[in-house]
């Protein structure tokens, strides 16, 4: 087996990441009438971007703390350095590459509290497992309501049993580790070790951690609000994406080019879920192209394409910038406010990273 560098191995991985973004980008854009969208933009009224901005950090808080309660086991970490460990681990998580967001937020709580770096990184595991089976359960009960049997709904429903499949496997795997601990990780290191000796290490360590926080889950109460929160959370995701779309409805506008566009609340959490299964899809830093590629197929099960092709899209967009400018502007203002330095938490994730991924 041919063995790169780590240098190698990130390039590649970014070209990989970066041509995906791009077909995504084409696919979504390729039939768009640029004209309308135009009219759409231009027309739209974004007074409704500011309650969907207070709906966002709501969200953020939701987020927060119910994280806070999986690590309560642990520790109780009180709100500041909990809300700083999750701001900017959120924000890394969205601009930087090769998913190394995702060993930030364990990397920063560690520091700002004792718990372990693999029980912070547990945590996070769990959190993506209930939220993954969670909206892959949900889309397959809100389809049920879709009378129409199209080939797009179909492929939908074929990417909601993927999901499912992935994280349900996912946890399957973990509770057979809390069982059979030694079987769990020799298994993990005779077949993701073959392909990726780093990513087995970190997985055993995954293992390990959750293993040990198993031990220390938290109490009754702090795991019904954590249930609590994670419902509250996509309660609010959904009526968002529903709430952002009146700013498309074209009314009061002259122009004929401008195509109205409006969600229900039951259509708002269908686009959501479809949203959440289309960004399982490895893109480059900040989701550009698969947002708007999964967007515009949660939209398309129920508006017409000349709808979905302009002011569809245009919808997109918006909800992407929106959830871009709060992720990123929340973690450079928590970035500022605790004096730290961007590049110097990446780059030590980055040196972990490579630390974890060995040539040999």
């Amino acid at each position: 087996m041919t063995v790169y560098p780590p240098a190698v191995k990130r390039a590649l991985k970014l070209v990989a990441s970066v041509l995906v973004t791009l077909l995504f980008t084409w696919w979504a854009f390729r039939e768009t009438d640029w004209r309308a969208q135009w009219a759409s933009l231009r027309s739209a009224n974004y007074l409704y971007v500011v309650p969907y901005f207070g709906i966002l950090t709501l969200i953020h808080i939701c987020r927060t703390v119910r994280w806070g309660c999986l690590l309560s086991g642990i520790q109780k970490v009180p709100f500041r350095p909990l809300n700083e460990a999750s701001g900017i681990g959120f924000m890394m998580l969205l601009v930087l590459p090769f998913r190394l967001g995702e060993f930030a937020r364990p990397f920063l709580i560690a520091q700002r509290s004792s718990i372990r770096r693999s029980a912070a990184m547990t945590s996070v595991v769990l959190e993506r497992i209930t939220d993954g089976l969670l909206v892959a359960t949900l889309l397959r009960v809100l389809l049920f309501f879709i009378p129409e049997e199209t080939a797009q709904v179909r492929y939908v429903k074929l990417g909601s049993t993927l999901m499912f499949a992935v994280f349900g496997g996912g946890l399957a795997f973990l509770l057979f580790a809390r069982w059979q601990h030694d079987r769990a990780v020799h298994l993990v290191r005779i077949t993701v070790g073959r392909v990726s000796p780093g990513l087995a290490h970190k997985m055993a360590d995954v293992v390990d951690g959750f293993v040990g926080a198993m031990r220390q889950l938290p109490g009754p109460g702090q795991l019904a609000l954590f249930f609590a929160l994670t419902l509250t959370y996509w309660g609010l995701n959904g009526a968002g994406m529903a709430l952002v779309a009146r700013a498309f409805g074209c009314v009061g506008v002259t122009d004929a080019a401008c195509q109205p566009m409006s969600l229900t609340l039951f259509q708002g959490y269908v686009v959501m879920t479809v949203l959440v299964v289309g960004l399982m899809i490895p893109a480059a830093p900040g989701m550009m192209g698969t947002f708007q590629a999964a967007t515009k197929v949660g939209l398309g099960l129920f508006l017409p394409a000349t709808v979905v092709n302009a002011s569809g899209l245009a919808y997109a967009n918006v909800v992407w910038l929106c959830q871009t400018v709060q992720q990123v502007g929340f973690g450079l203002l928590l970035l500022s406010l605790g004096h730290l330095s961007f590049k110097d938490i990446a780059n030590k994730l980055d040196k972990e990273g490579e630390a974890s991924a060995p040539m040999a």
